[in-house]
């Protein structure tokens, strides 16, 4: 007899509690001292809700910066172009293109037509 290799499925094995992949978990972790520094100037003013609420929203969005990808829409020329790719290689992507004060220049090819 043989041996063989049963396929299984392991997507997710590199997750933590089931939710925040490693990246994720970068993200939310860096959103949520980003939320801290709102949470401590907002503490000293006596809105300690508001802080939290800020904390929570910017750990969520890290969260979701490392997890989800630009859906495929063919209605918008930006999905088009960018569906299927992670929302954090844009960001770094359209960061370096700012930083490097680069610029597209299109030319187009006008006819005159006389009469």
């Amino acid at each position: 007899m043989g041996t063989y290799n049963i396929p299984r499925n392991v997507k997710g094995e590199g997750r933590i509690l089931f939710v925040f992949s490693t990246k994720a978990l970068i993200y939310s972790g860096i959103g949520g001292l980003l939320g801290g520094i709102f949470y401590i100037i907002f503490s000293l003013i006596g809105l300690n809700i508001i802080g939290i609420a800020f904390v929570l929203l910017l750990a969520l969005t890290g969260f979701v910066i490392g997890t989800f990808k630009v859906p495929t829409l063919s209605k918008f020329e930006v999905t088009r172009k960018t569906g299927g790719e992670d929302i954090d290689e844009i960001i770094k992507r359209a960061i370096k293109f700012k930083m490097n004060k680069s610029k597209i220049y299109v030319y187009t090819k006008e006819e005159h037509i006389d009469e």
